[in-house]
């Protein structure tokens, strides 16, 4: 039986990666945000069991760090911008903060939350660094 490996991706300096949003959320009263993951990805299991459930999305709540992030994901800021902004709102309470963001979006990446909109070119710029 063969084994799957995991493929690494190639050197990406985070900080350079624009996200974007893929998945919906809702902002509560507090300012805290809940993203709206669904349950089913695959088709299949999604028609069987969707019309049964009261709810199609898994609720998950972020908290002040997390909600703050999460509203700076744009499609225009990159993770860097995203780590000055959270710098200067949240101070030393939020540090290591490139450590830590690059975590969280780490974990919406590999979660489909997220997607780099920069990734293929960043990539490309990689294999042909004279370009």
């Amino acid at each position: 039986m063969r084994t799957r490996t995991k493929k690494r991706a190639p050197d990406i300096n985070l900080l350079e990666l624009i996200p974007e949003r893929i998945i919906a959320s809702e902002t509560g009263a507090e300012g805290l945000v809940t993203i709206l993951a669904p349950r089913f990805g695959n088709r299949f299991l999604k028609r069987l069991f969707e019309p049964r459930l009261k709810r199609p999305f898994l609720k998950i709540r972020l908290d002040e760090i997390g909600s703050a992030a999460w509203q700076n994901i744009d499609g225009e800021r990159s993770v860097g911008e995203i780590g000055g902004i959270m710098r200067e709102r949240f101070g030393e309470s939020i540090e290591p903060c490139y450590d830590r963001l690059a975590l969280f979006f780490t974990h919406l990446e590999v979660s489909r939350y997220i997607s780099y909109r920069n990734l293929e070119e960043i990539k490309g710029r990689r294999r042909n660094p004279d370009q």
